[in-house]
């Protein structure tokens, strides 16, 4: 099989800033409690209209434009994410519609924080294996959520933690050298009610007594998770790093999941590595769970952290119990071209086109449900 590579990068964040302060204005809690436990200054917050299919397309339609594409030659696209806009369609369908990808498989999947790494592991081995002669599989790889429509507002052990967000990249098989070299993936469901939503499922079903009880919101023990993590998240990038025949001296950058300043630091020191080869973006966007990685990779891409031959290790935990890393040599030259003014301008029209074969294909459905006698 080919080597999959990462040929197009987006992020996409709402514009609705909050901050510490704004939090400790509305419950007992100061900037600093916050800042000195979590390492989070502000996180975004979804607006009115926006939800996790359109902050996913957002971040989708700059990944396409990276990597010189249109939505026509994608052939799959999965949505990590713990937030979806229904329970079913996917998410991921929703996205493929506005982007217009007609040629493209599309599915969710649900893995809590460590949701893109799973999804890129899952569309590196799709990709490379419908990789044949004529053909350049690729895929799109989306970490998006909307953790703030799950978050318990009056709960300060959770409420300080999360934000909204989408991250994307463009995964294409091809020959060149590079690209993702291995991925590790865990779980333990023995963990699972570590974190995790309890009301809206098979198991609780929404009613009044888990409205009233306020089952709809995120639950988390953080001792418990915190000790996990500090764990988890080493040992995973470890495994990766083994599989790819590397050390964690090779290591240019660690994109790790964005969760708390203290994991962080823990994981640097248990790989040995300098705090400058762990990014952060913490402090701007708090915890967006499955988007984490995808919105920190882009920002580390744009900072020129990341340079072509570059070793990187994305690796994350989070609800499930899961954890997983995924090592890489980038590929990419950088910094990327700017693309020209007409590359430029296909973009809008190609969105006029999607709106517009949406419109058409909506209408198609209700003219078929017409034409059927009851």
């Amino acid at each position: 099989m080919c080597p999959a590579h990462i040929v197009g990068w987006g992020m996409y964040v709402p514009e609705r800033v909050m901050t510490n302060d704004e939090l400790a204005r509305t419950m007992d809690t100061t900037d600093e409690w916050i800042r000195t436990r979590t390492g989070i200054e502000e996180r975004r917050i979804a607006g009115d209209g926006e939800t996790t299919s359109s902050m996913a397309t957002q971040a989708a339609w700059r990944a396409l434009e990276v990597a010189g594409l249109r939505p026509s030659q994608v052939d799959l696209i999965i949505v990590a994410t713990a937030t979806p806009d229904y329970v079913f369609p996917a998410t991921a369908c929703l996205v493929q519609d506005a982007l217009g990808a007609g040629n493209a498989a599309a599915f969710d999947l649900s893995a809590g924080c460590t949701g893109f790494v799973y999804a890129l592991g899952v569309a590196v081995d799709m990709v490379a294996a419908r990789d044949g002669p004529g053909q350049t599989p690729t895929a799109l790889v989306i970490g998006a959520e909307t953790l703030s429509r799950i978050t318990d507002w009056n709960d300060r052990a959770t409420c300080v933690l999360f934000g909204d967000g989408a991250g994307a990249v463009v995964v294409q098989a091809n020959g060149s050298p590079g690209g993702v070299l291995s991925t590790f993936l865990g779980s333990d469901g023995s963990g699972g009610d570590l974190l995790y939503l309890p009301g809206g499922g098979s198991e609780e079903p929404a009613s009044h007594r888990t409205v009233s009880e306020r089952r709809h919101y995120v639950r988390m023990r953080g001792r418990e998770v915190f000790r996990f993590a500090a764990r988890a998240m080493p040992d995973a990038a470890h495994r990766a790093l083994e599989q790819a025949g590397l050390a964690a001296a090779d290591v240019a950058l660690v994109i790790p999941h964005q969760a708390n300043q203290r994991i962080l630091e823990a994981a640097a020191r248990m790989l040995n590595l300098p705090p400058e080869r762990i990014y952060s973006n913490l402090q701007r966007y708090g915890n967006t769970s499955a988007a984490s990685i995808p919105i920190a990779l882009c920002e580390a891409v744009e900072e020129g952290l990341i340079q072509r031959d570059a070793v990187v290790v994305c690796v994350g935990f989070g609800a499930g119990l899961t954890w997983g890393a995924t090592a890489l040599r980038w590929s990419v030259p950088l910094p990327a071209a700017p693309p020209a003014w007409w590359e430029r301008a296909r973009y809008p029209l190609w969105q006029g086109y999607a709106a517009i074969r949406s419109v058409a294909r909506r209408l198609m459905w209700w003219l078929l449900g017409r034409s059927v006698k009851d």
